[in-house]
Formats: structure tokens, sequence, C-alpha cells
């Protein structure tokens, strides 16, 4: 039996930026989903502010019921993607379990949170939960190696800190800071990047 060649560096190195590439595009594509909730939830941090800042409306944390509504549409809209192309890599995979501990750990430590005396988790709720989104932002910038991911989840957590120092209803707005800087931008500048690449590509071709 045949032993395979070993790769040498500069083969190692191509396969693993082939397949950074590979998953960069992917999320290029798929940009949309990220997009939607980056807006969905800029959204529904500025209609929460609005309805609490200048109508001191006592059920404006409902508006976050929209998450469940983009919750379902996004399991629709990821079967369909799924029943057209079964490829998954690694980075996939690895992707998907850090989101997944994100949702753990928002779950367990808000039902921690709850416990506590109202006035003390509305002080420590916008500054837990951007720390905490802050990290699967980070991490997915890393694996991504994407810049503007790394700076985005940095950002999350600069803006943690600015949320001790400020009222609730104030909290409110670095929520959609958040979103922009973490998830919206970087999912355009993404999403730029690969249509150039494409375009790129195709003017080669013809020439």
């Amino acid at each position: 039996m045949e032993n395979k060649p070993e790769l040498t560096p500069s083969e190692s190195l191509q396969l693993i930026s082939g397949m950074i590439n590979s998953v960069q595009k992917k999320y290029s594509d798929n940009g949309f989903l990220y997009l939607f909730w980056g807006w969905l939830v800029f959204f529904c941090g500025i209609t929460q502010f609005i309805l609490l800042h200048f109508f001191d409306y006592p059920y404006h944390y409902m508006v976050w019921m929209l998450t469940w509504a983009g919750l379902i549409f996004q399991i629709f809209y990821l079967r369909k993607k799924r029943a057209v192309s079964r490829v998954r890599t690694y980075a996939d995979t690895i992707i998907g379990y850090v989101w997944l501990t994100f949702v753990i750990l928002m779950f367990v430590i808000f039902y921690q949170l709850s416990h506590l005396d109202p006035k003390i988790m509305e002080l420590l709720v916008m500054p837990v939960m951007l720390v905490l989104y802050g990290l699967p932002v980070f991490l997915c910038g890393i694996i991504l190696r994407f810049r503007p991911l790394i700076v985005g989840g940095i950002s999350c957590w600069i803006l943690s800190v600015i949320a001790s120092f400020v009222p609730y209803e104030y909290q409110l707005l670095l929520i959609p800071a958040a979103m922009v800087v973490a998830w919206i931008l970087p999912g355009y500048i993404l999403r730029k990047k690969f249509s150039d690449q494409m375009r790129n590509t195709h003017s080669f071709q013809n020439v």
C-alpha cells in the first residue's frame, strides 16, 4: 500500500487559505440571514427606546417578540438552504457550536439574573448581554480570519463597559450600536468583498 505524499508547508497554507475563503464565501452568500438579524435587532432596540423614553409605554419590551417570528423564519430559511447544499465544512461546524454555546450561556445567565432584585437586574442585563454577544462575534472573526468581525466583538465589550455608566433607557441605544459595528457593517463588507472577487473573476474569464 503506497503512502500518501505529505503536503509541503506551502501546500498546507494554500489548503487552509482555501478552506477559509470557502467558508467566508458561504457566509457572504448567506449574508442575508445575518444582515436580517442585525437589522431586526437594531429595529427592536430603537423601537424599545422610543416606546420607553418618549411614550413611557409600560410594555416596551414586548417589541422583542418579533425575534420569535425571526427565529421561525430562520428555521424555514436554513431548511431550504440545506435542501440545496448539504456540504458542511469543519469550520461551519465550529462556528455552529460557537453560536450554540452563546445561546446556552444566554439562557443560563439570564435565568440566574431573573432571581435578583428587578432594579439590580435592570442594571446588569444590558452589560451582560453585550459582553456575551461580543464573544461569538469575536471568535467567528478569528475562525474566518476576518478583521471587521474581530473589531466588532471587541466593540461589543467596550459598549458593555459603557453600559455600566449610563441609565437603563439609554443602554437600549447601545444594542443598535452593537448590531452596526458587530454584524451589519462586517456583513456588508464581506458581501462586497466576494462580489468584487466574483466580478474580477468573470472579467478575467472574458479576456
